[in-house]
């Protein structure tokens, strides 16, 4: 499937052509950069490593571009998934991307890519409002990719209050109530210089806590650029 995308991403100064890939819960997305076009396929709960790749691989053949960068959504750590994803299938944990497109591919948390595309300096806190919770804090530009959605909260964690599922479940308004607890919470423990909300449901918020602002989800892809250039 391909569509414009909704930013365009100039290709950067001494940044290579590289493709910049988002895996999501529901979607795999993919843009080029310098190319004015984003393509995207399925994912959901059942797919596998091999099944995105070739996924990638099918759905950008006729694109040319030296590496990637991939952001996966589950911890990283040299280059690998260290966990299964908890939204996709199995065959993530320890999975060699960079074997399986054939090119050099540079791995991160999902949320730590679009964390480095939304970041302007400073302490920067960022918030995934997806399927799940993602965070990543960027401190005068060391990015530092967490897990504090799976953190202890309330009776679960707080994934289980500000996830897609507790929107579903508890309604917006108290889905909104347990978004502006847990910023409140990670507020007071990291003291942020300023609060990132990315995600698809970030846009559900009909007026944001102070120190806030809206990223994009496009974000996702200019911090796979950024990932190239060097500091």
């Amino acid at each position: 499937m391909s569509e414009k995308a909704q930013r365009k991403y100039p290709e950067e100064p001494r940044a290579p052509k590289v493709l910049a890939v988002d895996v999501g819960g529901s979607h795999v997305k993919v843009v080029l950069n310098g190319l004015d076009e984003r393509r995207r396929f399925v994912s959901g709960p059942d797919m596998t490593a091999k099944q995105m790749v070739a996924g990638v691989l099918d759905l950008t053949k006729d694109w040319e571009y030296i590496g990637l960068s991939v952001g996966v959504p589950g911890p990283v750590a040299d280059g690998k998934v260290v966990r299964e994803p908890v939204n996709l299938g199995k065959g993530w944990k320890g999975f060699d991307f960079g074997a399986a497109f054939g090119k050099p591919t540079k791995v991160i948390n999902d949320a730590a890519m679009q964390a480095l595309g939304s970041y302007d300096g400073g302490r920067m806190l960022f918030l995934g409002l997806g399927t799940g919770l993602g965070t990543t804090l960027i401190f005068d530009g060391v990015i530092a990719p967490m897990e504090l959605g799976h953190l202890p909260y309330k009776k679960a964690t707080f994934e289980d209050y500000v996830g897609e599922a507790a929107l579903e479940r508890d309604g917006y308004k108290h889905w909104k109530k347990s978004v502006y607890d847990t910023i409140e919470h990670l507020t007071r423990a990291l003291l942020p210089e300023y609060i990132v909300l990315g995600g698809g449901n970030a846009r559900e918020l009909d007026e944001l806590p102070a120190n806030c602002r809206l990223g994009h989800n496009e974000d996702a892809f200019l911090g796979g650029f950024r990932l190239w250039v060097d500091p």
